[in-house]
């Protein structure tokens, strides 16, 4: 006896029903938790990182527990003055700042340093590192510190993430943001072959991996500290797990490269309520060349220019006085 044509399409059509049944009423999965690498305030008291770069390394400091992790801050110099918020580069962390924060502290300026996520006594949290994570970061912040404006001042990745800040929170950023030696328009044939190798999601599982971080601290532990800042990148390297996918993520997904439009947003935004952008270059900048100084010209035409000659990349470390004038100067008017 042959089933009949309706119960034939029965059989056909019900397991399709049950199928779609089953994932339209499904209960969806509890997200996965956020895994957050440590900072360098996990590491024991006597670490050569605490005495090169201990957390208070600044007065004011305090830890902020945000969405993606801890993060390190310090609020220097008068409370009634005028706010700057001074934002890193890639490796190193607000060290970089070490002597141009003090000078703007001491000349009135009420100034905010912060870690990045992933470096220094940051939390580094496993996931992408791209602008947004930066500008969410520095906006929570200023909201957890009480700060409704400030002038901003990046450095390298940090001008980067200052042009991506002012352009997603304009109500944020008071009427001055300086770049320094900026990146955020780099072209990829800038990025040594090497670079782009090492930041590969395939090197990375290489990189954080325990042999080969053990390998990295057998390096950092033979090799005298000449140079702090360079050991600095060493320590963070050998010894935070989340510190070269941070680096890693953010030379392939974050802000050095693709903000056209935000510094096209900067400049339209600045123009438009009277605000003021200022970049600092020197002229032996081999990281991000000087001739990015005229890029960002093209897409902030009103842009002031000061040019340091022979200065290198890290050009807070090695011609600070003459970066805190320019900041001064800028600032006061």
């Amino acid at each position: 006896m042959q089933p009949s044509s309706g119960f034939q399409w029965f059989l056909l059509v019900c397991p399709a029903v049950v199928v779609l049944a089953y994932f339209v009423t499904i209960f969806p999965h509890t997200p996965s938790t956020l895994y957050v690498h440590p900072s360098l305030a996990t590491l024991d008291k006597a670490a050569p990182s605490w005495s090169i770069y201990p957390d208070n390394y600044y007065e004011g400091g305090a830890y902020v527990k945000l969405p993606q992790g801890s993060t390190r801050y310090w609020l220097i110099g008068p409370e009634d003055g005028k706010r700057v918020v001074l934002i890193h580069g890639l490796s190193v962390p607000s060290i970089i700042w070490r002597d141009v924060a003090p000078n703007l502290a001491k000349n009135g300026y009420r100034v905010l340093l912060y870690d990045l996520y992933g470096r220094g006594y940051s939390d580094a949290p496993h996931t992408t590192y791209d602008a947004n994570l930066y500008t969410t970061q520095l906006a929570l912040l200023l909201q957890y510190v009480g700060w409704n404006k400030a002038n901003i001042v990046g450095v390298s990745m940090g001008g980067g993430i200052a042009a991506a800040f002012s352009a997603q929170f304009p109500h944020l950023v008071n009427d001055k943001v300086v770049l320094i030696a900026s990146a955020g328009l780099m072209d990829s044939s800038d990025m040594s072959r090497t670079t782009k190798f090492l930041s590969s999601p395939l090197m990375q599982v290489v990189a954080s991996s325990s042999p080969f971080r053990l390998y990295l601290q057998y390096l950092a532990d033979q090799k005298a500290p000449s140079d702090p800042i360079a050991e600095l990148v060493r320590i963070q390297s050998a010894y935070l797990p989340g510190y070269n996918a941070a680096l890693a993520s953010s030379m392939r997904d974050g802000p050095l490269r693709n903000l056209a439009p935000q510094f096209t947003a900067l400049g339209r935004h600045s123009r438009k309520t009277n605000g003021r952008v200022l970049v600092i270059w020197g002229t032996a900048d081999k990281v991000v060349p000087y001739r990015y100084a005229a890029k960002v010209q093209t897409y902030i035409p009103h842009a002031e220019l000061v040019t340091i000659e022979g200065g290198p990349h890290d050009i807070t470390i090695s011609h600070p006085d003459e970066v805190s004038r320019a900041l001064l100067h800028f600032l006061s008017q």
